[in-house]
């Protein structure tokens, strides 16, 4: 799934795109939001919370989220899509630019008044202009005996962390994901952690993985060979979505397993 800093990058390409333009076509291939017709409309910004993307026009804001495999892409007027039409499901045209959402997870249409029920449930953004470390840590703490590499999978915890990230930062804090919080020596050093790697990998792409699909290969710390197991899935699920088992990355020797 797409992490906080891909989102991020995606409302800046959309961003570039499309605000300050007048909508000529907008075209809603879901069934609830297949009548709403926004042309007219001028994309006033399109901006971003954890892995939610908002494209925010005049009278509304278009809510999205990528889930597994969705992407917007955009095109100049009357290029060709570069993949399949019946995968699309958000079209928006301006007279130069069409922005096409593929396979989107989600899909709403909301009054700018109600985008925030979109985001109430999430904790701080890490890529937001109001990053609330202090926010971060207070949520984290409330579930001490939580793994730690599953309370960094909690959107409702911190926004824009998923399966990468989460393996990044406890390497580079020496922490094995399945400690529970409870025990991670400094909570805020890892919270903090989690806002530079993911501002890096927003503003300074790409970034390099460190222990991420690195099973087998040496720690570039230690040389001990990277390993990968499973984490088991949170309940209830976070940002909608069960979190099932997937593979956290650790260097058995820097990240000693909790006893």
């Amino acid at each position: 799934m797409p992490e906080g800093d891909t989102v991020f990058l995606t409302a800046h390409r959309l961003r570039l795109a499309l605000a300050g333009k007048t909508l000529v076509r907008s075209d809603f291939r879901v069934p609830r939001y297949a009548t709403v017709d926004l042309v007219g409309d001028l994309v006033e910004e399109v901006g971003s919370y954890g892995k939610h993307l908002f494209i925010r026009t005049t009278t509304a804001s278009i809510h999205t989220h990528l889930k597994m495999e969705g992407e917007w892409r955009t095109y100049c007027a009357g290029e060709r899509w570069t993949r399949p039409r019946v995968h699309a499901r958000v079209v928006l045209g301006t007279d130069d630019t069409e922005a096409v959402g593929f396979s989107l997870g989600t899909v709403e249409v909301l009054r700018r008044a109600d985008e925030h029920t979109a985001t109430d449930h999430l904790g701080p953004d890490l890529l937001g202009v109001n990053w609330d470390a202090a926010e971060a840590v207070r949520r984290l703490a409330a579930h001490p005996a939580q793994p730690v590499g599953l309370a960094l999978l909690d959107q409702r915890n911190l926004a824009g962390i998923g399966n990468i990230y989460r393996s990044e930062v406890c390497f580079l804090r020496k922490v094995h994901p399945a400690t529970p919080v409870a025990a991670v020596p400094d909570l805020l050093a890892l919270v903090n952690e989690a806002h530079r790697v993911l501002g890096e990998a927003a503003h300074r792409p790409p970034w390099r993985a460190l222990v991420y699909g690195r099973q087998r290969r040496p720690c570039q710390r230690c040389g001990t060979r990277i390993e990968v197991r499973p984490l088991g899935e949170t309940s209830p699920p976070s940002d909608r979505i069960t979190q099932r088992e997937r593979g956290i990355y650790y260097c058995p020797r820097c990240q000693p397993e909790p006893a």
